[in-house]
């Protein structure tokens, strides 16, 4: 099949794979944590804001396969996203994780919101970004 492009192997990292496509399109691309210019931070979230309003539009009625489309999209503007700011996203979602695991209480209860949320109970504790992002490098307050 000319000009077509493989499929990526199972079990990629999207965080491989948004850096394999910043990397072969010129795009930023950081390995330490920093903060950018407010243009570029700016253009990111309206690509973030993009995204996010396709799934919107999609998520109530469908089709399935263009709601799962318009989520990957999400997944992988928010990981450009993040290698452009040079930060570690896998990394930061375990401790997102983890703080999200400690809702649950010792005798296995989930405290419930109506609509069906998840809340935060006595054993909550709370996610540490900052702690994660030191670990990747980052100095708070540096520049870009």
């Amino acid at each position: 099949m000319t000009g077509s492009v493989p499929a990526a192997p199972t079990g990629s990292s999207p965080a491989r794979l948004v850096r394999e496509f910043h990397h072969a399109f010129g795009l930023d691309v950081r390995t330490t944590p920093a903060e950018v210019s407010p243009e570029l931070a700016a253009h990111r979230g309206e690509l973030l804001a993009e995204e996010a309003a396709e799934v919107a539009e999609v998520a109530v009625e469908g089709p399935l396969d263009r709601l799962a489309h318009e989520l990957a999209d999400v997944v992988y503007v928010a990981y450009g996203t993040a290698l452009v700011h040079g930060i570690d996203l896998d990394a930061v979602l375990a401790e997102i994780h983890r703080a999200n695991m400690s809702k649950l209480g010792p005798d296995g209860q989930v405290a419930r919101r109506a609509d069906g949320k998840v809340l935060k109970g006595e054993h909550y504790r709370a996610p540490d970004v900052s702690a994660v992002l030191r670990d990747q490098g980052w100095t708070p307050g540096g520049a870009a």
